[in-house]
Parts: structure tokens; sequence; C-alpha cells
């Protein structure tokens, strides 16, 4: 059996339509991902279960239809001109995503997000094009199925992270490795594949609804990357400020901290008043020393440490007199 070969593409409007649909859910969770960054919220949306399923889900949408594009676009032969037009495009914005989250989150800056994981997938599918179906399928499973059983400490670090292969991730705001993902692509370009050699493509070609939430859903698939590029920056121009005028983040850090620590310390056999004495002494401490980012991201230097331990032994002192002072 071959692939349908049809000089004119017909255009897919479900396809946008899927596109728009994700685009929506992406602002969603980058919404919620802010306000809970900046306490508006309780929920720590990077690590909550539900939140967490749900970037997944968006993501795979993302990753498996950059695939089904492939295929539309360049299933009967690259038009090199217009994929590289596209392929700068992105990675021009993965560059600005780069920049700004340096400047914006220095210590979990983004350097492999989804922008860059497209770029890069993009130009690794382009083989599975006109590859077997069979051999698109089995590459297909054996990237996404590879992190599961292969881990090395080694891909802990910023330089290899972007492969996959990770026991613990290194601090940052999005990555989106090689491994699983660009499996995921890849059943995008065989699904598409398969498709357009049935009579499903005349049969996806055909839906065409005309009401105005389906035209809203395509024209924004249409220009998905465009808003992705400009939906994150409008979102933190309104909520940083607010945030600041209102103390959110200040508030909720200290609460999560004492919070913490208190859990901690009750867990070693310390009566709730002392940890609340204890926890309270930690905090101060942090805040004389401008420990914050340190204590949160993990990444501390030795003096840093050396500080944090100088003002342990004086928070223990507190409700243990009898310890020795540094």
């Amino acid at each position: 059996m071959t692939e349908t070969t049809n000089s004119k593409r017909p255009r897919l409007l479900i396809v946008d339509i899927a596109r728009g649909v994700a685009i929506i859910a992406m602002a969603i969770y980058h919404l919620s991902w802010d306000v809970s960054f900046y306490r508006f919220i309780p929920v720590d949306v990077g690590f909550d279960p539900g939140w967490v399923l749900f970037a997944r889900t968006i993501l795979s949408a993302f990753m498996f239809l950059v695939g089904v594009g492939l295929v539309l676009g360049h299933g009967d032969g690259v038009r090199w001109p217009s994929f590289w037009k596209r392929w700068a495009f992105v990675v021009g914005g993965a560059l600005i995503i780069t920049v700004s989250t340096w400047f914006t989150f220095t210590e979990s800056f983004v350097y492999f997000g989804v922008l860059h994981a497209i770029a890069a997938t993009s130009l690794l599918a382009l083989p599975f094009l006109v590859t077997p179906l069979w051999l698109t399928g089995l590459v297909a499973a054996v990237i996404i199925a590879l992190p599961f059983f292969l881990t090395d400490p080694l891909f802990n670090e910023r330089i290899f992270s972007w492969l996959g292969f990770w026991v613990v991730p290194p601090p940052t705001n999005d990555l989106v490795p090689l491994f699983p993902w660009l499996g995921v692509v890849l059943l995008g370009v065989l699904a598409m594949r398969i498709v357009r050699q049935t009579a499903w493509l005349g049969k996806l070609a055909a839906i065409q609804p005309r009401n105005r939430l389906a035209g809203t859903l395509a024209w924004m698939g249409r220009w998905s990357l465009v808003i992705y590029l400009v939906h994150q920056p409008l979102l933190l121009a309104i909520i940083m400020p607010l945030s600041m005028a209102m103390g959110t983040q200040e508030a909720g850090r200290e609460i999560d901290f004492l919070r913490s620590c208190q859990s901690s310390c009750e867990a070693s056999g310390t009566t709730a008043a002392l940890c609340a004495t204890y926890c309270q002494c930690g905090l101060e401490g942090i805040e004389r020393d401008d420990l914050w980012e340190q204590v949160f991201t993990g990444i501390v230097t030795a003096e840093d440490q050396a500080t944090l331990d100088r003002n342990n032994r004086q928070c223990s002192q507190l409700i243990y007199p009898d310890l020795t002072a540094d």
C-alpha cells in the first residue's frame, strides 16, 4: 500500500482546532502555575499529581500534533524553504524564552523547553516521513520506553539532561527531553501517514464546522506558536506586579517553610511548642541572611551551608539551652 500523494495538501480544519484546544489548555496551565508560584493559591501546580498529569497530557497533544503537522506539510516531499522558515521561527522563539527566563528565573531558566524540543524533534523526525511504517512505530516505541529502563546520575547535569535519562532533573521551569518526547512526535507521524493511506483523510478533510467557536479555535491553532510566545509574558506582566503589591509570594513561602519545618521537627520527637520556636528562629535567620532562593532551589554554596549550619545551632540552643553555642 502506498501513501496518498496529493499536491493540494488539503488543510484539515480538525487539526487546527485540536491545536487551538491545546494552546488554550497550555495557557490555563501556565496561568495556574503562575498564580501558584506567586502564592495566590495554596496548591503547588508544579508538583501536584493532578496538575502534573494535566501538563503531561497537554504536552503529549502538542508533540503528537508536531508529527501530524510534519506529514501534512511535507509528506509528499519536504518543502525546504517553508520548513526552514518555520524552523527558524521556532528556534528564535526558543532562544527568546531561554534569555528571558535567564533574567527572570536565573537558577531555573528554561534551556530545553517545549519550543526547543519542537525544533529538535522536527529535524530528527524528517527521515521518518519515508521510512517503512513498521520501523517508524518500532523506533517510536523504543524512544518512549527507554527512559523507563535507562537512567544515570550523569544525566542529572544540565549539559546532558536534555536527552532525558536523568535520575533527578536539574532545576528548570520547563524540560522536554528528546526521550521520550521524540517518540510521541513519531507517533504523530505514524498516525497521519496511516491516515493518508486510507479513506480517513477524506473523512477528516470533510469535517468543516462553521460556527464561531470552531473558527476561533482553528485561528488559534494556526497561530499557536505566536500565542505560545506571547501569552506567558502577558500573564506575568499582570501577576508579578500584583503579587509584589499584595506580598503574596513572601507570605506564601514563609507559610510553606514553617509548615515543612514544623512537620520535620515534630517527626524527630520534639514537642510542637518547641518546634514552633525553633522554626520561627530559622525563618528569621533565612530572611536576615537572604537565603530564600538557596533554600527553595537546593543550590547551596559551601559558604551558604556554613551560614545555615550556624543558624541551626543558634536556633537549637533556644529550645535546648544546654547545647554549646557556636
